[in-house]
């Protein structure tokens, strides 16, 4: 064994389950082969989550993210073998309905799979019955089928991966238990194993359900939660022919009774998420790992004893889900389950993988809470992300730098993990709000808007308004367009009475949630001119809008900056990624530190905004005396205030910014201030129409790190004549080709609303999608449906026809002049 550890590597991969072996291989590809992957249990069936997963494939989910990973997945399983055993049976996958409910999803998620580019088509139930003809048509509705979805064939995957990674060089150790590390200086300089020690310059930590104990050992906190989940095999099913493969049907999702099946020649295996949450604590889990029988034994029908990662079958959880499944699937009835698995696999609070780098050790790296769904996609990013420090897929959504210290609490995590396990296979809207803990985050306006009768959604920990039942009596005579029943949902005809009083009036909007950072010290500027693709080399008391690119020009983030003094900014951003990338890149000269808790903001904005302010400022706030994209310091009577004169929603008005302990009583001072005026409190509904409509991109849900500026419609942000900075150099190479998609504004013309990640077709009879929609809602001051979406450039000129499909339905769109509302920008210039 220490002629295979040797003293030192590169890159020590912890585990060699399927995500390691992944990874591995692909830095093998990419010409990285000083790589040593160890393994405390045997390879390749190493006994934790790889070697009892069942393999389901199916590809298509609300995030393309997980989809474009997914599809990476079978493309590559799809082209391995070992000693001539495939690694993936490309059988198809069929979701079927059984509540009209769910048949409608179905078409909302047929419109998913063709905005991120995955073939598939709605059956009828004898269709259905025709692939798997065990089901009962008159129990469904119907199925969604894709054709390319299969089952995998995890511990082999894993072994036709790590056999063309070591021809190239790298080393794998099994039966090597890491005991430890050497970290110094805010980096591991070296793993301890039970067989010596190797010197690493990064380590990547892919040992599953082991990596929270793996985490401690080296100071890093890995946010997931194990969890039991039920498996059966049933003994011989009446009808089940066992054919020359393994499976030969489609996989089968009953989701409305979250169960899946899938066929193990004469017999099903049975999945089953219908029971009780069953956390397992780390610390239950031993490293004792070895699985009862070999490599492929546990999917095609056992060999579970003696893993660490499966507890024994609870039958009591499996009866009643069971029983339904036999409602589907009458054959069931004449069988039974010949045995069955409690598997241990891993959740995280949003249920996305947590990938990437560490907060609280440079170069100890996560790949952890990966299913085999997404494996080989996970391995491919992850070796491209630690070679070329970008990924090729944007991994925004499974960075583990995406949670706050909060979300890395024991209670947290097990709680919202919870509710994901609940929610695998449920119809969840967009909008809807996790359930516990709440409420965990409030501003100081909390208590206010408790009175207002605020209807709070959550975001990021963080209770924010929706809309105000007090403003009720504001829908009176106005003509407030209603979206259909899924739009409507956390809906209410307020959202657009508080819309149309900020236009006629004024509003106070609870920015608190809005994280921001101060960055300070004598490095401050050049940090942020080195980060940022805007000019801030200017005099305090100026605001610029500017994005922060990745290495390849892409928009890594967008953020404000106020230059609030020689060596002191504020920087709002998208969140402790962007705070994260700023400490990664200053030294000793600048200080980073997140603000957002110890202070709270609220937007002022509307026609009336200044006469309120000036009633309780001590500065002048006429447009001479504090121009648009400025920022001072001020008192609001006497609560001491950073103003910034900027406007989300386009609007005249200001981001009054102070610490959480004046925040009540700066909003009693403007609510008391307002009140001739008509002030009101406005929720998040109105607040994401109004910015609609003066075309204000949301980063992350309307552009992200795969696209530039260019495309974005954001290239008046971007100086390169201002100097070097992350990006310049590769956005301009870019610029030497012509731009091929841009984000555009529509209008469906027949007013209905959509929700995002719909697919957009050139006409009613495009069989493949040219772009998907962003951000949706609808203008209450332009009368029309709006959503941004990307398209080809050459259907982006306004006035191009296009087609939105949305539940099955293609609704006709037309390209807008972007924005729609004052596209001069005099009402926040006034």
């Amino acid at each position: 064994m220490a002629s295979v550890l040797d003293s030192r590597a590169r890159i020590v991969i912890i585990g060699a389950g399927i995500v390691g072996c992944s990874t591995a291989y692909h830095l093998a590809q990419r010409g990285v082969t000083d790589v040593l992957v160890v393994e405390q249990g045997p390879l390749f069936a190493t006994g934790g989550s790889s070697s009892h997963a069942p393999g389901l494939v199916f590809q298509t989910s609300g995030s393309q993210t997980m989809t474009q990973l997914a599809g990476y997945t079978v493309e590559l399983f799809n082209s391995l073998s070992v000693d001539g055993r495939p690694c993936f049976h490309q059988v198809g996958g069929i979701e079927v309905a059984t509540t009209r409910a769910r048949w409608d999803d179905l078409h909302r998620k047929l419109g998913l799979a063709a905005a991120w580019g995955v073939h598939g088509y709605l059956l009828t139930p004898e269709e259905v019955r025709e692939r798997i003809p065990q089901v009962d048509p008159e129990r469904i509705y119907g199925g969604l089928y894709v054709p390319t979805d299969g089952i995998a064939k995890p511990v082999r995957a894993a072994e036709a991966m790590a056999r063309q990674a070591r021809e190239l060089g790298v080393r794998f150790a099994d039966h090597t238990e890491v005991t430890g590390f050497d970290v110094a200086d805010g980096k591991v300089h070296a793993v301890h194993t039970s067989h010596g020690t190797v010197e690493a310059e990064t380590v990547l930590c892919c040992a599953g359900i082991w990596g929270p104990r793996i985490g401690r050992m080296a100071g890093v906190s890995v946010p997931v939660q194990p969890v039991a989940h039920q498996y059966a095999v049933t003994e011989p099913v009446p009808g089940l022919e066992a054919g020359a493969e393994e499976v030969e049907q489609p996989i089968l999702r009953q989701q409305d009774n979250s169960m899946y099946f899938r066929q193990i020649r004469d017999r099903y295996g049975v999945g089953s998420y219908r029971h009780r949450v069953i956390p397992v604590s780390t610390e239950e889990i031993s490293p004792t790992n070895a699985p009862g029988q070999g490599a492929e034994a546990p999917p095609e029908g056992g060999g579970w004893k003696g893993m660490s990662s499966v507890h024994p079958f609870t039958p009591e959880d499996f009866a009643e889900p069971f029983e339904n499944g036999r409602a589907l699937i009458p054959a069931l009835r004449h069988t039974q389950v010949s045995e069955g698995m409690n598997g241990i696999f891993l959740f995280t609070a949003d249920g996305a993988p947590v990938l990437g780098p560490t907060r609280e050790v440079d170069n100890f790296w996560l790949a952890e809470a990966v299913w085999i769904t997404h494996s080989a996609g996970v391995g491919k990013a992850v070796a491209e992300w630690m070679t070329d420090g970008i990924p090729g897929t944007d991994l925004r959504s499974a960075d583990v730098r995406r949670f706050e210290n909060f979300a890395h609490s024991d209670s947290y995590v097990a709680e919202r993990s919870a509710q994901t396990f609940r929610e695998v296979y449920d119809i969840i809207h967009p909008q809807q709000p996790p359930e516990h803990p709440r409420p965990l985050r409030t501003s100081p306006f909390y208590p206010r808007q408790r009175e207002l009768g605020a209807v709070f959604l959550e975001a990021n920990g963080w209770e924010r308004p929706h809309w105000f039942e007090s403003n009720a009596p504001l829908v009176a005579g106005r003509e407030i367009a209603e979206p259909g029943s899924w739009a409507g949902r956390y809906w209410s005809p307020i959202i657009g009475a508080e819309h149309q009083v900020t236009r006629e009036r004024v509003a106070m909007y609870d920015m608190t949630s809005l994280c921001r950072a101060e960055v300070s010290g004598r490095g401050a500027l050049d940090l942020l001119q080195r980060l940022t693709t805007n000019q801030l080399d200017r005099a305090p008391g100026y605001v610029t809008y500017t994005l922060m690119l990745d290495h390849d020009g892409g928009v890594r983030s967008d953020v404000t900056v106020a230059r609030l003094s020689e060596d002191t900014f504020q920087v709002g951003c998208n969140g402790q990624r962007d705070i994260a990338w700023m400490r990664d890149h200053a030294d000793e000269s600048t200080t980073v530190r997140d603000v957002t808790g110890g202070t709270c903001c609220v937007g002022l904005w509307g026609p009336y905004a200044r006469n309120v302010l000036e009633s309780l400022a001590d500065r002048d706030v006429s447009h001479e005396g504090f121009r648009f994209f400025r920022a001072k310091r001020m008192f609001v009577r006497e609560v001491p205030v950073t103003a910034l004169r900027l406007s989300y929603v386009g609007e005249l008005g200001w981001e009054l910014y102070t610490s959480a302990d004046f925040g009540l009583r700066l909003w009693n001072l403007l609510s008391a201030a307002g009140a001739e005026y008509g002030v009101i409190a406005g929720g998040r509904g109105a607040f994401n129409n109004l910015r609609l409509e003066k075309g204000y991109r949301a980063w992350g849900g309307d552009m992200w790190s795969v696209h530039t500026p260019d495309e974005a419609g954001l290239a008046f942000a971007v100086k390169p004549d201002k100097g070097q900075f992350v990006g310049r150099d590769a956005l301009l190479r870019r610029r030497e080709e012509p731009v091929r998609r841009r984000l555009c504004c529509l209008s469906v013309d027949n007013g209905t609303v959509v929700m995002g990640s719909e697919p957009v077709f050139a006409d009613a009879t495009s069989e493949r999608a040219c772009g998907f929609t962003t951000s949706t809602g609808y203008g209450h001051s332009v009368g029309l449906s709006l959503a941004y979406a990307w398209l080809p450039a050459e259907l982006s000129e306004p006035g191009t026809s296009v087609r939105v499909a949305y539940f099955g339905q293609r609704h006709p769109a037309t390209v807008m002049s972007d924005p729609v509302f004052d596209p001069e920008m005099k009402r926040m210039r006034c």
